[in-house]
């Protein structure tokens, strides 16, 4: 029990943007649990990067949309920040890492709502779009998780890279909502920041790390 909590521990230390972010996401979150829903639905616009909050205060929208979840639950996070975000900040370092978030969320969040300031200009949708509510981290996530295809050996970053390319491509011709437009915009940002990866020691071998890994419980 003692070596696993010091190796969690360990793992903790090596990504501390990552954990930190989630920890003010587990406060933010507790916090948002006490609203009544309409003071809930008033501050979310408030803190969406929609046009409307895009047009008169971009930076504080872009830096505090990414500090709440819009409803759910927090361990899913959890799991999926220690899945991706935690190996790209072993692997890049907190600077290179959080360069990847800020360009995968800042860069997903004005394409996706250049789109929809189009389409309002255009009477392809309601003037009241640029009033939608969006928060959240998931373009950072999308960002992230395209940018551990470099991490990942081959052949098999080329799987990995297929099947977000496959998952994200899928909810964008299906429903075409401007956030699926967003998420796949924000994968193809991450896959840009190849340059980034140049130079990082390290890579991760998904069926070795399997094969180990069943070794230790066969031996045990």
């Amino acid at each position: 029990m003692r070596t696993a909590a010091e190796n969690v521990l360990a793992y903790v230390r090596s990504a501390p943007g990552t954990y930190a972010w989630l920890v003010i996401l587990l406060i933010n979150t507790i916090i948002m649990d006490q609203f009544s829903p309409r003071f809930r639905y008033h501050f979310v616009l408030h803190h969406s990067t929609n046009l409307r909050e895009l047009s008169h205060d971009p930076v504080r929208v872009l830096i505090s949309s990414a500090l709440w979840l819009d409803g759910g639950h927090w361990w899913p996070y959890l799991i999926l920040y220690s899945l991706f975000h935690a190996p790209v900040e072993r692997w890049l370092g907190s600077s290179r890492w959080l360069l990847v978030v800020i360009v995968s969320h800042v860069g997903a969040t004005y394409l996706s709502q250049s789109v929809v300031y189009y389409n309002i200009s255009h009477g392809n949708a309601p003037a009241s779009d640029a009033y939608v509510a969006d928060i959240g981290v998931s373009y950072a996530l999308a960002g992230v998780e395209g940018v551990l295809t470099y991490l990942i050996t081959a052949p098999w970053r080329y799987f990995y890279a297929a099947a977000l390319l496959l998952y994200y491509g899928a909810s964008l011709l299906g429903d075409r909502d401007f956030t699926d437009l967003g998420h796949f915009t924000a994968l193809l940002l991450g896959l840009a920041c190849y340059p980034l990866t140049r130079g990082r020691a390290g890579s991760w071998d998904p069926v070795l790390s399997l094969r180990s890994a069943w070794t230790r419980v066969r031996s045990e």
